[in-house]
């Protein structure tokens, strides 16, 4: 299983379609808020099924602020981070991935790509596809491809414009 994640397109959707097609086929997208009105843009271009949590820049959408899932082994927490200090750290977000018995926590809003294993739990977090804070400001997303043996492999992607 393919899974693309993302995350803070803040409406600024130029990048999310490039990026679907170079990366297809997947099998889940995930976008972890702060779409900024472009939710049914980005649902309309997804080729499969899409899960999504709103943001801090989220209003009035409908589209919950958090989601617990199970995709195969992995119980995997959703949520854009900022209500979670996410910004000074990640313990309050692993302490409560941790109490929803989730092994994987995938967040949003530093705009700063991470991959990292916690105290048994994954916090993988996108970075940005329209505004990237880290070094370099390139623009970044996550595939998470599930082997044959079940197990969960991440990887960090760098959205670079075709020469």
């Amino acid at each position: 299983m393919k899974i693309l994640i993302i995350s803070d397109t803040h409406g600024r959707n130029h990048h999310v379609l490039t990026t679907i097609e170079r990366v297809s086929p997947i099998d889940l997208l995930i976008h972890l808020g702060d779409f900024d009105g472009g939710e049914e843009y980005i649902k309309s271009i997804s080729p499969c099924p899409t899960e999504m949590v709103s943001g801090n820049n989220d209003f009035y959408n409908g589209i919950p602020k958090e989601v617990i899932m199970r995709i195969g082994k992995y119980v995997i927490m959703l949520t854009h981070g900022h209500r979670y200090g996410v910004n000074y750290n990640t313990s309050d977000l692993i302490e409560t991935a941790k109490r929803n018995k989730a092994n994987i926590v995938m967040f949003g809003h530093t705009h700063v790509p991470m991959i990292n294993l916690s105290d048994s739990v994954w916090a993988i977090n996108p970075g940005s596809l329209a505004l990237p804070r880290q070094n370099g400001r390139i623009p970044t997303f996550i595939i998470m491809d599930i082997d044959a043996k079940g197990d969960a492999h991440f990887t960090l992607n760098y959205y670079k414009d075709e020469e």
